[in-house]
C-alpha cells in the first residue's frame, strides 16, 4: 500500500513554514521530519516517519503557489542568513550564489528542495 503525504502548498510561506508543513504531514501536529537540508535529506532516505518498507509519495498540492513563496526572494534570504555561518572556504561560493538569487537568477529554495526529494526518494514527489 502507498502512504501519501500532502503539503498544501498554501501554507508554505517560506523555508520555515515548510519545515513545520512537511513534519505535519508526515508526523502529525508539530511533528518533525527535517529543520534543515541535510536534516531534509536524511530523513527522506529512511525513519523518521517515512514508511520504511512501503512505497510512499509526496504530493505538493499548489505547487505554483510554493514556487513562488520559495523563489528568489526567499532564497537570498536563506543565503544571507547563510553567510552569517558559512566557513571563509565556501564564503566566495555562497556570495556569488546570492547575487544570482538577488538578480532573479538561478537555483531557488523550491528547487533546492524538490532535487533533494529527486535525489533521495526518486519518484516519489507528485507537483500539482
Amino acid at each position: 500500500m502507498t502512504v501519501t503525504y500532502v503539503i498544501p502548498g498554501a501554507e508554505v510561506t517560506g523555508l520555515e513554514r515548510f519545515w513545520e508543513v512537511i513534519g505535519e504531514a508526515v508526523n502529525g501536529p508539530d511533528g518533525y521530519f527535517g529543520r534543515n537540508l541535510d536534516a531534509f535529506a536524511d530523513c527522506l532516505s529512511g525513519g523518521y516517519g517515512t514508511p520504511g518498507d512501503r512505497d510512499f509519495v509526496i504530493e505538493w498540492r499548489e505547487a505554483g503557489l510554493s514556487r513562488r513563496a520559495l523563489g528568489h526572494e526567499e532564497t537570498a534570504r536563506q543565503l544571507r542568513l547563510r553567510l552569517a555561518r558559512v566557513p571563509e572556504a565556501n564564503r566566495a561560493r555562497v556570495e556569488g550564489e546570492l547575487a544570482e538569487a538577488e538578480a532573479g537568477r538561478g537555483r531557488t529554495v523550491f528547487d533546492w528542495l524538490t532535487e533533494i526529494i529527486d535525489e533521495r526518494a526518486p519518484g516519489t514527489l507528485r507537483l500539482r
